[in-house]
């Protein structure tokens, strides 16, 4: 097996973690925790587990109000992430599959939550007094926003150096 096989194996098991966590994490806060009832847990001055249902996507857009609305989305973020799955099975480099992973992996916890119940589970509430940074939102989102931050990243700031042995072109 080949270094290029053995990463994407690697990424596989990241992104089967990722959801796995996710999954994990929300079953014990609605489960044992009960935070859909208990609404709010105040751990920290500026973290609190916050019960929320996200209808939409990223930042709350696209809501989907509607039973179609809803399987349009799971088709649609189901559209991505084999985008996603297809593009990290192509890459070679750990780092751009590591973070592929974490999108894959991301983005199958939010498609698990919004197929079984219409909605996605965001808990995390990252707030300074009144102000919130971010909306409130979960483990498979913080994997998702790291994962396209690296690959941001990775694109602006690894770019192809040109062959220093090439030999110029001749001047006309």
């Amino acid at each position: 097996m080949n270094a290029a096989m053995r990463n994407r194996i690697a990424g596989l098991l990241m992104a089967a973690l990722i959801f796995l966590a996710d999954q994990a994490l929300k079953g014990w806060l609605t489960g044992p925790l009960q935070l859909e009832r208990v609404r709010v847990i105040d751990l920290l001055p500026v973290f609190d587990l916050r019960y929320t249902q996200n209808f939409g996507v990223s930042l709350g857009l696209f809501t989907a109000g509607s039973p179609e609305g809803r399987w349009a989305l799971v088709a649609m973020t189901g559209a991505i992430a084999l985008f996603v799955f297809v593009w990290m099975m192509r890459e070679r480099k750990l780092g751009d599959i590591a973070a592929l992973a974490l999108v894959l992996g991301g983005a199958a916890g939010n498609i698990r939550d919004r197929f079984q119940f219409g909605f996605v589970i965001d808990y995390a509430d990252l707030h300074f007094g009144e102000w919130r940074p971010f909306l409130i939102f979960n483990l498979a989102d913080a994997a998702i926003t790291i994962g396209v931050l690296i690959i941001l990243a990775r694109s602006l700031l690894s770019r192809e150096k040109p062959d220093a042995t090439a030999e110029p072109a001749p001047e006309s």
